[in-house]
């Protein structure tokens, strides 16, 4: 296990009291509030000095919402450092009032528009690509969130973009539950040639068998990862708590430390905390 405080850049939480989030209805483990009273009991013995919000995919009428309530909450949690908000970057254009409103607040790290549930073309609209554009101008990186179909045409996409910071969430969702490691691992390499995309080492275990994933599942995936990404490149996420359905916090932490034994303590460090600071721009 690490042995000095990690960051962690991809803290979920939500209250459907609140906000609404018409995906939780299809998963009812997961239909319920997750509070930050849930985040600490769940971190167990792990030490977070500092997290990043990334958003839950609220209603869209909802997403500035969500950004101003965990605003709220970072008054009384002062180790929310970032967050990772949504805005409407498919409208182009349009997209820029949203994002003059996101960057009068200093939490505001980045963007994240959900690629996953759309079509295999759509992070390929001239459009889109506008609004993925205006986000170097507000200093703002892209939290890339698909699945691994959906690789292909996410390089494309980056290459249009050359001037922003990216970072991959979940390794690309790849086919682990049934052991697919083609074409990920193509795609993978030809993404991370390009230098202005980082890797977030989440999401991997509600892609293996939920009930019955192990370490050696998970292996090969992380292995290449940080073969392709380097270890100035790859950051930690827990991806709580959409994670519960298959891990504890701590089981992740500890299998990811086991999947890159033998690294450098400064490649440790690396991977679980000063890359995050980085890239987030959060000052630990």
């Amino acid at each position: 296990m690490p042995n000095f405080p990690i960051v962690d850049t991809h803290v979920h939480l939500w209250n459907p009291a609140k906000l609404r989030y018409p995906w939780l209805e299809e998963v009812p483990p997961l239909n319920r509030s997750f509070l930050l009273a849930d985040y600490r009991a769940a971190c167990g013995g792990i030490d977070v000095e500092a997290m990043v919000f990334v958003q839950c995919d609220a209603h869209p009428e909802d997403g500035l919402k969500e950004t101003a309530w965990v605003t709220s909450l970072a008054k009384d949690e002062p180790r929310i450092k970032g967050i990772v908000a949504w805005a409407p970057l498919e409208k182009g254009d349009e997209a820029e009032s949203v994002l003059e409103e996101l960057a009068d607040n200093s939490l505001v790290k980045g963007v994240r528009r959900l690629i996953q549930s759309e079509s295999l073309e759509f992070c390929l609209q001239p459009n889109f690509i506008k609004g993925v554009q205006m986000l170097e101008k507000f200093g703002f990186s892209f939290d890339i969130c698909i699945s691994h179909p959906q690789l292909a045409n996410t390089v494309q996409f980056v290459k249009s973009c050359p001037d922003v910071q990216f970072i991959l969430d979940h390794i690309g969702k790849p086919g682990i539950k049934d052991q697919r490691l083609e074409p990920w691992k193509l795609d993978i390499k030809a993404l991370s040639a390009l230098p202005n995309v980082s890797c977030k080492i989440s999401g991997l275990v509600t892609e293996a068998d939920v009930d019955n994933w192990t370490s050696d599942d998970l292996k090969p995936y992380i292995d290449h990862v940080v073969e392709c990404f380097g270890f100035d490149r790859v950051i930690y996420g827990s991806d709580w708590p959409v994670s519960t359905l298959a891990t504890e916090y701590p089981r992740w932490v500890e299998t990811l430390n086991w999947a890159v034994e033998g690294c450098s303590d400064d490649e440790l460090r690396k991977l679980f905390h000063d890359n995050a600071v980085r890239f987030y721009r959060i000052g630990g």
